[in-house]
């Protein structure tokens, strides 16, 4: 398997893991509002931008009526994603570059900086082992938050 079946496999991975967990948010909503499911979609759905979902969630746990054990975890799942959140973005917004072969691959971030006369491109990154390892961790970690939030699903009795 080259370089390139490897990012996209990660890729995808890093993706799908994130979606799902991010999903979830949908029952935290519910539960944080006193509210159904079908309302907390709405919600989820209407709020199109992670950023926005963790500040609503975020909010919602700080209001007085929240105990101080849900806003305690709550505030842990949501600053756990937020952690993550960076390296996610990366990947779903950069260009990608190999050779010719497969085998040698970089990112760069689809940035420019206008500087007087001058334009300056996103940094170019490789994608080495390094880098394919951290990609796996960030994985690893927001399954991990996945089944933190399933676990406060549970200790609360929050029906999925």
């Amino acid at each position: 398997m080259s370089r390139l079946d490897d990012v996209l496999m990660l890729v995808g991975k890093l993706n799908y893991t994130w979606t799902n967990t991010e999903s979830l948010f949908i029952y935290l909503i519910a539960h944080l509002l006193d509210t159904n499911k079908e309302a907390a979609t709405v919600i989820f759905l209407t709020l199109n931008t992670t950023r926005a979902r963790i500040d609503l969630i975020e909010r919602l746990a700080k209001i007085h009526s929240t105990t101080p054990d849900t806003k305690a975890a709550v505030l842990k799942i949501t600053a756990r994603m937020t952690r993550e959140q960076r390296l996610r973005n990366k990947y779903n917004h950069c260009i990608y570059s190999f050779d010719e072969s497969g085998r040698t691959a970089s990112t760069q971030l689809m940035r420019i900086v206008d500087m007087d006369e001058n334009l300056k491109y996103g940094k170019v990154e490789a994608l080495d082992d390094e880098e394919m390892l951290r990609i796996q961790t960030t994985i690893d970690s927001i399954v991990d938050v996945n089944k933190s939030i399933w676990g406060f699903m549970k200790a609360n009795n929050i029906s999925v």
